[in-house]
């Protein structure tokens, strides 16, 4: 219900203003009751002023706020009158038999980007930078993960090994447990889990943990069960949500990967400039020349 109008505000919501942020937040959980207010009425229940309100609407697209309420009002009757079954594939995310498909593409992007957002919010630079700092000072880089989590394990290894770092990814259980069992404590080893409660991937970094390496995790959950055996903790949520939902979280994973690639690079520009220019032309030769640019 009310997809539409909630998609296009937090689609905005970056963009917008403090204020008009918190404008924006009532329109969220009060969009059932805005459709018939008054401005008055709407700019005091939101404590704001009623031009700031006039900016919200405009800044979501809308030519002034009787638009807005007529849009509000056509979107919840439409719902209204259909009765439409709704289906939640994926947590936070909701299709309904009234959803085209062209509909879905800014759909997933939108709360996507929200938890990202999210995230981002969470995140410690503090622990951050001690991450940063624990991988380039690392002898070796050990990492581990089972089935779905290996997306992100290799997205992980391909950019370590592309910075000229000691990396290997290991998705074995056998090979797993005898890999963390030689480290020691210039070695680092990062278990990538979503649910934090993968019974090989939370073995191996207890095992990590006693030889004395410098533990990370990568989870979902703060207070997981593999949460306890980390040294620096990442974790892309703290909700507990259905499985499908892994698919978002993974997405905020990958960008972790992003985030600590970049973070390398910017930590020493010209050394890892280098490092990235050797190691692109050892696989130069595995990609097709540009046959457009050698017939002219």
């Amino acid at each position: 219900m009310k997809d539409k109008i909630s998609s296009l505000i937090n689609e905005k919501y970056g963009d917008l203003r403090k204020s008009e942020k918190k404008t924006a937040d009532y329109f969220l959980s009060h969009l059932e009751e805005i459709g018939e207010m008054p401005l008055e009425k709407l700019a005091l229940a939101c404590s704001v002023s009623q031009p700031t309100v006039m900016r919200t609407v405009k800044a979501l697209g809308f030519g002034g706020y009787k638009e807005f309420c007529h849009a509000v009002l056509v979107e919840l009757a439409r719902y209204d009158t259909t009765e439409a079954k709704e289906l939640k594939p994926m947590f936070g995310y909701s299709l309904t038999s009234m959803d085209r498909p062209e509909d879905i593409p800014r759909k997933v992007v939108s709360i996507a980007v929200n938890r990202m957002e999210d995230h981002l919010r969470s995140l410690s630079t503090k622990t951050f930078r001690q991450l940063i700092d624990a991988l380039r000072s690392a002898n070796l880089i050990d990492i581990y993960s089972v089935e779905n989590s290996n997306v992100t394990a290799i997205d992980l290894l391909t950019k370590l090994l592309y910075l000229g770092m000691q990396c290997r990814h290991f998705d074995d259980y056998y090979h797993q447990r005898i890999s963390a069992g030689n480290l020691t404590s210039k070695d680092v080893a990062i278990g990538i889990s979503y649910s934090g409660a993968s019974k090989d991937t939370v073995d191996v970094m207890r095992i990590a943990k006693k030889q004395g390496a410098t533990t990370v995790v990568l989870t979902n959950f703060e207070n997981s069960l593999i949460s306890k055996y980390a040294d620096i903790l990442i974790c892309t949520s703290q909700e507990q949500l259905f499985y499908g939902d892994a698919i978002f979280s993974r997405t905020s994973q990958l960008l972790i990967v992003d985030m600590i690639y970049m973070g390398i690079i910017a930590s020493d520009y010209e050394y890892y400039a280098k490092q990235l220019d050797r190691n692109s032309k050892v696989v130069r030769d595995k990609a097709y020349e540009d046959r457009s640019k050698k017939d002219m």
